[in-house]
């Protein structure tokens, strides 16, 4: 760095930290001539940076507002300070837009010395504000990765621990973060299964960048929102079963769209798809979906498997019995 620029860098840093400095005050401290000031505060105004100058012997130079944000020179305590706050913010999301949140996050954290970073990753997970309701914890350390990852189109790899506590290692070309209900999720291209896939945050641990540059696939955002949607319904539930349905997995894909995330081929010709609910009711709902004429069998155990008979006996009776008489106008 020239001795100008190094020089234009403090002078900066020196308007930033007072309201107002003297012309001949500014001199001093950089070891220069008043002249030598006026130049280099010309060069920061060349910047974008509106700096206002009085004349007179009580005259001088003070930083202004502009129209635009220039870049602004952080110390160390001032960076520590607002990267923990956009960890914060970005992990509780306590502000609208995430996506601005995080993008700050991660703008901040790759310029951040590795003691400094260290540093806040200490101080932000003792960080905790009150009043607000949260999911699992998310290592905002993860996010400001991820974060990089969506922004710089770079494949990443992962540890990924899922609600069944299996174990697997992702190869996977992030495309964005979106959070819901209490969580973050990450939407990405699964290399090794060459499908999309939505993971949770929280269970995403030891991210190595690869390096490796792609170029992004393209989404609406009507099916970033399904694929979040999708997703947010992936949860252990009261009531779980397995179906297997005699149709082949591909024509379950077409059928079903992202919702067949979680289905898995049984043979050539069968499908095996997961349902559940909070009771036999919600199971129900969920096998209803099965597509007309489909044939399938199913493992749901008792005694939801019994309230469930029940149930659709009496709708069997009810179907085909005489309807009930209208009932006729009250004058």
């Amino acid at each position: 760095m020239s001795d100008t620029t190094t020089r234009a860098l403090s002078l900066l840093n020196l308007l930033q930290t007072h309201r107002h400095w003297p012309g001949s005050e500014l001199a001093e401290r950089l070891g220069v001539t008043e002249r030598t000031v006026r130049r280099d505060v010309e060069r920061l105004r060349e910047l974008g940076y509106r700096i206002e100058s009085t004349p007179g012997v009580a005259g001088g130079y003070r930083l202004e507002a502009g129209s635009a944000v220039p870049p602004l020179l952080l110390n160390d305590e001032e960076a520590v300070a607002m990267a923990i706050g956009l960890r914060v913010a970005a992990a509780q999301r306590l502000v609208g837009g995430p996506e601005t949140t995080l993008t700050a996050l991660a703008k901040l954290e790759q310029v951040l010395p590795a003691p400094l970073r260290r540093r806040v990753t200490a101080l932000a997970d003792a960080v905790q504000p009150t009043g607000i309701r949260t999911g699992e914890a998310v290592s905002t350390e993860v996010l400001g990765e991820l974060a990089l990852a969506c922004r710089d189109h770079e494949r990443v790899r992962f540890t990924y621990t899922a609600a069944s506590g299996e174990i697997s290692h992702r190869r996977v070309e992030p495309y964005t973060l979106a959070p819901a209900d209490r969580h973050w999720y990450l939407l990405c291209w699964d290399v090794e299964r060459n499908d999309w896939r939505t993971f949770r945050v929280d269970r995403v641990n030891d991210i190595l960048h690869t390096r490796v540059l792609f170029e992004p696939r393209e989404l609406t955002p009507e099916q970033v929102e399904e694929f979040i949607r999708v997703a947010r319904s992936w949860v252990r539930t009261a009531v779980e079963t397995d179906i297997v349905m005699d149709l082949p997995f591909d024509a379950i894909r077409e059928a079903f769209g992202q919702w067949g995330q979680g289905a898995t081929v049984e043979d050539e010709r069968r499908t095996r798809w997961p349902v559940g609910g909070q009771d036999f009711r919600e199971t129900m709902y969920g096998m209803a979906w099965v597509p007309a004429g489909v044939e399938y069998t199913t493992d749901l155990a008792e005694p939801a498997r019994s309230e469930l008979r029940e149930t659709l006996e009496r709708m069997l009776r009810a179907l085909n019995a005489a309807p009930p008489p209208i009932p006729s106008t009250r004058k």
